[in-house]
């Protein structure tokens, strides 16, 4: 029977099959080879959509607003200063309103439970571009990243180094137990995956081929890698405070080219950014006036070097979201 996921919303991956998960990934490889050969493809060219953001974002906006229009769609930005949704008017009364105005609705911002709740009042597709839980758009554009290096991504190992609590390892874990690879979290044992979320992946995984390993040591979780995953260190919402705490934990998981000499030598390097990979940015400087480092979770060796596809990864965010309105707005 031919996947059809019209009408449906994108809120995590968990409420996706694996067949449906490499249906998005197929459409979004053609949407990249049309664009790529110049192919115009407004094929929505009679519907709205409007982006909610609470929290701020480069490649996410950027993602969302080129793929609407590609696509032919009126696109709306309102930020936090330009909604009233949760301060003069309840979330189900703005999703009732946004629902009546447009075809369908992004939401970045915390509560995963907002996103849902979007879903529930306002009558058309919505779909996640973050939350603290889950980051689903941005799991579709790494994993096109790793079909485009490896081809078929089954038996595939991705081993996140860091904060593995956090929204990106949450949906590492979550994709890959979909599609038959291994997950491996590596860092330190506080800051592992939610005890739950972990056992729901493993029963996913049992089921198709994948593993999730969950570990402290470097060479164990580098060993037999394919992709070497990491993110910052202190996700955005978190109080500075932690950079200390979080620096103390972390620097000995930073990405680096002794790191990634213990995975395959095939192994690529992925990164959902922005990245504190230099002392270039505001932060950066002043994490290296305190504590005298030059970069944190990857640096320059690895970032700039040739095993480097976070900007493939980046652009292909683009690519992905625009499977995920076309197939659910079709």
């Amino acid at each position: 029977m031919p996947i059809s996921l019209s009408g449906r919303s994108f809120l995590k991956l968990l409420d996706y099959t694996p067949e449906e998960i490499k249906y998005l990934l197929n459409l979004a490889s053609e949407f990249k080879r049309m664009k790529m050969a110049g192919e115009e493809h407004k094929y929505l060219t009679n519907k709205q959509v409007v982006l909610l953001f609470e929290k701020t974002s480069t490649r996410t906006r950027c993602a969302f607003e080129v793929a609407a229009r590609d696509l032919g769609m009126g696109v709306t930005f309102l930020d936090s200063g330009s909604s009233q949704m949760g301060k003069k008017e309840s979330l189900a009364d703005t999703a009732k309103v946004l629902g009546r105005m447009y075809d369908g609705i992004e939401y970045r911002g915390y509560k995963q439970s907002v996103v849902e709740d979007l879903a529930k009042y306002s009558g058309v597709p919505v779909w996640n571009g973050l939350t603290d839980d889950f980051h689903p758009t941005q799991m579709l554009a790494d994993i096109l990243t790793v079909q485009e290096e490896f081809g078929d991504v089954r038996n595939r190992k991705l081993t996140f180094f860091g904060d593995a609590r956090n929204n990106v390892a949450n949906s590492l874990m979550v994709v890959c137990a979909k599609l038959g690879m291994t997950f491996c979290a590596c860092g330190p044992k506080e800051l592992m995956p939610n005890k739950d979320l972990v056992e729901t992946c493993k029963k996913i995984a049992k089921e198709t081929g994948g593993k999730i390993e969950l570990t402290q040591d470097i060479k164990e979780g580098a060993k037999n890698c394919d992709v070497v995953y990491t993110d910052i260190w202190l996700s955005m919402g978190e109080d500075a405070s932690l950079w200390d705490k979080r620096i103390k934990m972390l620097k000995k998981y930073q990405v680096n080219g002794k790191l990634m000499k213990l995975a395959k030598p095939t192994a690529i390097f992925l990164h959902c950014l922005p990245s504190f990979h230099d002392r270039e940015t505001t932060i950066g400087e002043e994490i290296y006036q305190k504590y005298k480092l030059d970069a944190m979770e990857v640096n320059d060796e690895v970032f700039l070097g040739p095993q480097a596809r976070q900007f493939d990864e980046a652009e292909n965010r683009m690519h992905t979201i625009k499977a995920v309105m076309y197939a659910t707005l079709k």
